[in-house]
């Protein structure tokens, strides 16, 4: 019986030793509730709210700092501040309550990664698209909704600037050999600020 009893004293001497440990290290936030009690004046006996900004108000103390300091210096301050009203150094006591923490809001997928385009001339649409790396030549047209009946689909051009020299280089593109097949590796992959030119095709082209 006497080791049970020795074994319950020692487990709730380490609980109370980690609460205590807890408290010591907290850092008070705007929000919390302190719950201060003077051992000395049992009317002075309460509990405050830290403010916006951190500070708390208390009988005899006015208003002191509390955000981003433990309880053990809130305490330090009380007593320093409302010693001069009473005979002997009062034994003042500190709690803490944290004020509930609202939940972190959820974070929003990173956006995919995509490059501009430009495509002008016979396209379905012309204008500047936004494309995914590695979309090809191809692909962009079609996302451009295609050729019309009048581009001339064997000078196809694509007007690439070197980002470093900003010189420009143009590929000729022969659509029709890409669609036959003839011509697959003409099938380009674009990269940012490509531009794609549709001319109209010549009488009987």
């Amino acid at each position: 019986m006497q080791v049970l009893f020795k074994y319950f004293f020692a487990l709730m001497l380490c609980l109370v030793s980690g609460t205590a440990m807890a408290q010591s290290e907290y850092r008070v936030r705007a929000g919390d509730t302190l719950q201060v009690e003077v051992l000395e004046d049992p009317s002075l006996n309460r509990s405050v709210v830290v403010l916006p900004d951190g500070r708390f108000s208390f009988p005899f103390a006015g208003s002191l700092p509390a955000a981003g300091r433990t309880a053990d210096q809130i305490r330090t301050s009380v007593t320093q501040a409302i010693a001069g009203n009473f005979a002997a150094t009062p034994n003042v006591f500190i709690g803490v309550q944290p004020a509930p923490r609202e939940p972190a809001a959820p974070r929003e997928p990173a956006p995919k990664p995509v490059i501009s385009v430009y495509i002008m001339g016979e396209v379905g649409s012309s204008g500047m698209i936004e494309v995914k790396p590695g979309t090809t030549f191809l692909q962009a047209l079609s996302q451009a909704g295609g050729l019309t009946p009048f581009a001339a689909t064997k000078r196809l051009q694509l007007r690439r600037t070197d980002p470093v020299t900003r010189a420009q280089k143009v590929y000729r593109v022969n659509y029709r050999a890409i669609m036959d097949g003839a011509a697959l590796n003409r099938d380009i992959s674009l990269i940012e600020g490509d531009v794609i030119v549709v001319p109209e095709r010549r009488l009987f082209e």
